[in-house]
């Protein structure tokens, strides 16, 4: 088995891809389609909802994602993206453009399975709520942490939460919405102000489309405490930088378990308590 490639950060990574040094030159490469997803969920028994939407790029048999808070991304932005090559769309103006497509090329080139270090574990047809609670188990296994320790959840999902609490472990929970967690938590607003107090940290994909993960990444990597990623955002870049701030990813890529009711798959990277 072998692994992708580890990068020293983003940028770095993003460079390597422009020049042509991890597949075919990208401006040979252009998208067919670009489509949102857009989602309002609340499951059943919790008491609170969320929204979620999504630019998505397709690349040959590839869809690279990106989330975007509901409504900030224009529609001129789908009309970008139809026909660009990658090479283009690394370079657009918006971040979730270029983050989305950088992943659609990676995931082109470096598919999800077992010859690129993934290890596929499959989600049960169920309910919302139960393939949640499944994923999350399968995110919150890749910490390597005692009972008392306290991991950062950066980008809250309740039943990652959910899924810390039965293990023993506590958590600061953020995003940049604020508000609370399904059980009265305050939610903070400052992830990096709130790393310090942390053990490990527990880190959304999405944050590569808000620009928040890189200093997160490089607290990890300074201070040697895990990252483990949950990658729907992403899910083809965050593995690239395992081994630099980056200790374990659980990638889903396109589609994700909330589309459907059916049987799914997500994809882990790196090991408990794997070197960092």
């Amino acid at each position: 088995m072998t692994t992708a490639a580890a990068f020293h950060a983003y940028d770095d990574l993003v460079d390597r891809v422009r020049a042509g040094a991890l597949g075919p030159d990208p401006a040979t490469r252009r998208i067919a389609v670009a489509f949102t997803t857009r989602q309002a969920v609340r499951h059943d028994g919790r008491g609170t909802g969320y929204r979620n939407e999504v630019l998505s790029l397709r690349l040959a048999e590839a869809v690279g994602s990106c989330a975007v808070e509901p409504g900030e991304l224009p529609d001129s932005a789908l009309d970008d993206c139809v026909g660009a090559d990658v090479a283009h769309l690394l370079e657009h103006p918006l971040l979730p453009v270029r983050v989305a497509a950088l992943d659609a090329y990676l995931l082109h080139v470096t598919p999800h399975t077992p010859e690129h270090g993934a290890r596929a574990v499959p989600l049960p047809a169920g309910s919302s709520l139960e393939k949640s609670r499944v994923r999350a188990r399968a995110v919150v296994e890749l910490l390597d942490l005692p009972a008392g320790a306290t991991v950062l959840v950066v980008g809250v999902v309740n039943s990652l939460l959910e899924a810390l609490r039965s293990r023993g472990l506590r958590y600061l929970p953020s995003d940049l919405k604020g508000g609370t967690t399904e059980w009265g938590e305050p939610v903070l607003t400052d992830a990096l102000a709130a790393a310090d107090r942390c053990d490990a940290l527990l880190v959304s994909g999405m944050t590569l489309g808000n620009n928040t993960f890189e200093p997160l990444r490089r607290h990890a990597q300074t201070h040697g405490k895990q990252l483990v990623a949950f990658a729907q955002t992403g899910s083809a870049v965050l593995p690239r930088l395992l081994g630099r701030g980056v200790s374990a990813v659980c990638a889903e890529p396109y589609p994700f378990f909330w589309l459907d009711g059916g049987p799914g798959t997500v994809h882990r990277y790196g090991r408990p308590g794997a070197a960092r």
